[in-house]
């Protein structure tokens, strides 16, 4: 809506006030979607959203990886150390 309207008011901030007036919500929060909806179309340079999601999904999947990593570590270790103990006690 605030592009398409864009035109009929004096700036892009005054079209976005009118708008966010219209539809209830805070003049901010409407730029930030404006803003979102440029760069998923390709019309404005960032991070499209469909990319930051799958980073984001990527980077929890990689710290559980860490996570499972350290404790297969810490498991090895302490069987490690088991197996010498037997080895010691015999």
């Amino acid at each position: 809506m605030v592009l398409d309207h864009e035109k009929d008011h004096s700036s892009r901030w005054a079209a976005l006030a009118s708008t966010a007036a219209k539809i209830g919500c805070a003049n901010q929060t409407l730029h930030e979607w404006v803003k979102k909806t440029q760069v998923d179309s390709g019309t404005r340079g960032g991070v499209q959203s469909d990319v930051a999601e799958r980073m984001k999904a990527l980077e929890r999947e990689n710290g559980e990886l860490r996570h499972a990593n350290e404790i297969l570590r810490k498991a090895s270790a302490y069987f490690a150390m088991a197996a010498l103990d037997r080895s010691f006690r015999r």
